[in-house]
């Protein structure tokens, strides 16, 4: 795994293929100019891509694409046009190379590797477990992490189950849960712990920011169903009971410990297993000035 968050390099005969684990989708998603590189001889795959989708304009080649930012061989980070599986199959299709058909066999074994995941959530765990102790978190924050990936699974699946449009929609709703328990929105949270875009929030919470943003997901779940909630605004409102539910909670604490649950603190430079054995004090000393 890259230091690009979900990102992965793979390799297809002796080709790098960059792909990305999307959340919200809950699928890999391919770098089409990797692939293009892999089954062409072009030595420009941009303009080949370009080229192709131009040519056959009415398949609309690029409809099932989504642009993710990717670190390209320069060392420099692009939006960069990725298709899934079924996606994948399509612009092959499109692509006159013998290599074809190898790749859409690899390209099967590749997915494979999620179909057993699904099939045996304990080893997609375990794997997950295991890159997380490998980038420096404690146990008890990759218990918490984990967890969190469970509790914000079924809340999108009642989501799609109550008429929630995958996207934009979870985005709002997303935020909604988030400005009601931690008084931010995901960008502001980003902007306080100083992350980048491309940088997972939930991979640089703190266990308290982790147990809070569960707290505001699992209430807006049973909120929604308490309520039978189905489309989007009805679960806007859910959403926004779940989030105050969560925020009521965090203030709760706050005003019993006299500390802020919201912490600026980031897993960029320092892995969070250094962090909980810094001496008292430095730990936010490093807050304030990060």
């Amino acid at each position: 795994m890259s230091e690009e968050t979900g990102l992965e390099l793979i390799e297809f005969e002796g080709f790098h293929i960059r792909r990305v684990w999307d959340e919200e989708t809950e699928r890999w998603w391919f770098a089409v100019v990797d692939v293009v590189n892999a089954l062409t001889d072009s030595k420009d795959p941009n303009k080949y891509w370009y080229d192709m989708k131009r040519r056959e304009k009415e398949v609309e080649l690029s409809a099932t694409c989504r642009k993710f930012r990717m670190k390209a061989a320069n060392g420099r980070h692009y939006q960069t046009e990725c298709a899934d599986t079924e996606g994948m199959l399509r612009i092959i299709q499109s692509i006159p190379s013998p290599e074809a058909e190898p790749f859409k066999r690899w390209l099967a074994k590749v997915g494979y590797e999620r179909i057993q995941e699904v099939e045996n959530p304990e080893l997609a765990a375990q794997r997950a477990k295991a890159l997380y102790k490998a980038k420096g978190y404690s146990d008890e924050w990759i218990e918490a992490r984990l967890r969190s990936i469970d509790v914000r699974k079924e809340l999108t699946d009642e989501w799609k189950q109550r008429g929630v449009k995958e996207g934009r929609e979870y985005a709002f709703l997303t935020a909604e849960i988030s400005r009601g328990t931690f008084g931010l929105n995901p960008n502001e949270h980003k902007e306080l712990k100083t992350l980048r875009k491309k940088d997972n929030l939930r991979d640089h919470m703190t266990n308290a920011e982790l147990v809070f943003t569960m707290l505001g997901e699992l209430s807006t779940t049973e909120v929604a169903r308490h309520e039978d909630a189905q489309g989007y605004e009805e679960n806007e409102q859910a959403a926004r009971k779940g989030g105050r539910i969560a925020g009521n909670a965090r203030r709760e604490l706050e005003a019993e410990t006299g500390r802020p649950v919201v912490s600026s603190t980031n897993y960029l430079e320092r892995p969070q297993v250094e962090q909980e054995h810094l001496p008292s004090g430095e730990e936010e000393n490093d807050e304030a000035t990060s």
